[in-house]
């Protein structure tokens, strides 16, 4: 007997029809208080040896239909490896088709990032030396919004700002994250520690930690999507925005980088000020010499490909990082990630991955560093 469950952490599942293992038949539930959906997370047990052939029958109006074209849904027996599974879209359906090896397996968007992995990330940071966490306050649901402060220095040159999963479907954000905390606190490394010598971090790893839990693709526990809260945030609608954002005038901010997924392009890309009113010369300058230290460093990043300038338009200055850059005239930069594959080094089992997210968020470390030489340099 097949079953179909998502009552779990980030679970998204809505079953119409068990009946056939050969026509599954499911929906994508939207966000709470919202018409976005695209993320899926489910487990379906029972169907070991079985050629299963799962629909998603509303795929066609999820929020971004363009990045079902070439994209692979993702599958794991343990919840560690999660590996790509034969998917199309077709007919407004994404069909997904796998024989599982086990009566248990799990299906999603991409690989998950649990709120218990979260809270694990914090405590494994607060372990360092350099770094303390700090409460800014809490969700409408009541989980903790929390900063990492990070620095060997009491008098830094330059307070860098990284924030993550502002939509949390974006899982692939919070991999990044842990990556770059893993590479900016190791003891051996040398650049990690000459950063920390002159800079003070302030990493939000989770900035929408409801959304997560809830299964949600883009907003929060009532249908906010945070990264268009930037202008006016509230209490009562944006609190998460809003603890940041007051955090980050105590603090200023030198330089910020706001970590996020792309559905539909298939390739890693940084998205600047460019097009941003009143944006100088000067900072775009900056930004783009930030995008070619990361790509020298690490091929699966590229500059081809991107965002248009003004793509946003009255939008453009209640988002993150045009709000940050315009208020602190510095830097500030949305890195994209896909969830597809990097079309031009693709990996056929695994696509991109948590493992290429985490190594992609160590390699941040050498733009940031070329940034402040250069900075030391003027």
């Amino acid at each position: 007997m097949l079953t179909v469950s998502a009552g779990f952490d980030a679970g998204n599942i809505e079953v119409v029809s068990l009946q056939d293992s050969a026509d599954i038949q499911l929906n994508i539930r939207k966000d709470n208080g919202s018409d976005f959906f695209q993320w899926f997370y489910y487990r379906l047990q029972g169907g070991a040896g079985q050629s299963l052939c799962m629909r998603l029958l509303n795929a066609g109006e999820a929020a971004y239909v363009d990045g079902w074209e070439n994209y692979q849904a993702v599958a794991s027996y343990d919840r560690q490896a999660w590996f790509r599974v034969p998917t199309r879209y077709e007919n407004g359906e994404l069909i997904i088709e796998h024989e599982p090896e086990s009566n248990s397996v799990y299906y999603a968007y991409f690989a998950p990032y649990s709120f218990e992995r979260h809270l694990d990330l914090l405590a494994y940071a607060e372990q360092s030396p350099y770094c303390r966490s700090q409460h800014l306050g809490q969700t409408l649901d009541g989980r903790d919004v929390e900063v990492l402060r990070i620095s060997a220095t009491e008098y830094p040159k330059k307070t860098f700002w990284m924030i993550a999963r502002q939509h949390p479907g974006e899982s692939m954000a919070q991999w990044f994250v842990e990556g770059f905390l893993e590479s900016l606190l190791d003891e051996d490394n040398a650049l990690a520690g000459k950063l920390r010598q002159q800079v003070e971090f302030y990493v939000v790893p989770n900035m929408n930690p409801d959304g997560s839990v809830r299964g949600h693709l883009r907003t929060n526990a009532i249908g906010a999507n945070l990264n268009r809260e930037w202008g006016e945030p509230t209490e009562q609608r944006s609190p998460e925005v809003l603890f940041v954002r007051n955090m980050m005038e105590q603090t200023g901010v030198d330089l910020l980088l706001d970590v996020h997924g792309d559905e539909a392009l298939p390739c890693n890309f940084i998205a600047g000020q460019d097009g941003v009113p009143g944006v100088s010369d000067q900072i775009l300058l900056q930004e783009q010499q930030f995008e070619q230290d990361l790509m020298a460093v690490n091929p699966d990043f590229q500059m081809e490909r991107g965002y248009e300038p003004g793509k946003f338009g009255s939008e453009t200055m209640t988002i993150a990082a045009n709000w940050i850059g315009h208020r602190f005239n510095c830097p500030s930069m949305t890195l994209e990630m896909p969830f597809k594959d990097f079309d031009l080094q693709p990996d056929y089992e695994f696509g991109w991955s948590p493992a290429r997210s985490m190594r992609l968020g160590e390699s941040v470390l050498y733009p940031f560093a070329a940034w402040l030489d250069r900075c030391d340099d003027s």
